[in-house]
């Protein structure tokens, strides 16, 4: 693979992962207003952008096959780090959405 493809792949990782955490953050704010259906669809949404980043991370650590393939770049690592944010972000949408449906409900 060359810089180029390598280039894009990893954008396509940074776009997705940027997408789901956007669509978490999305579905927080739509809790807000107790509109769960709403923030169920954009949970859904967020779930969908980090399959798709992940399985661009997992074709990226078998082509590297844990010996240094892959050129680790600033963009790597960038592309990594917003997987792990959005990743953590999701996480914790979902928890405080919950917590959110408990109060509404017990309200």
């Amino acid at each position: 693979m060359d810089n180029s493809e390598m280039e894009g792949l990893l954008i396509e990782l940074i776009t997705n992962a940027g997408e789901a955490r956007s669509c978490a953050m999305q579905a927080l704010y739509t809790a807000r207003e107790n509109k769960w259906q709403e923030v169920d669809e954009c949970l859904r949404q967020a779930k969908q952008a980090v399959r798709e980043a992940h399985k661009i991370q997992t074709r990226l650590i078998g082509m590297d096959e844990g010996e240094g393939k892959v050129k680790v770049t600033l963009i790597t690592v960038h592309a990594q780090d917003h997987l792990m944010n959005a990743l953590l972000c999701l996480d914790l949408a979902e928890e405080i959405i919950v917590l959110r449906k408990e109060i509404a409900v017990s309200q």
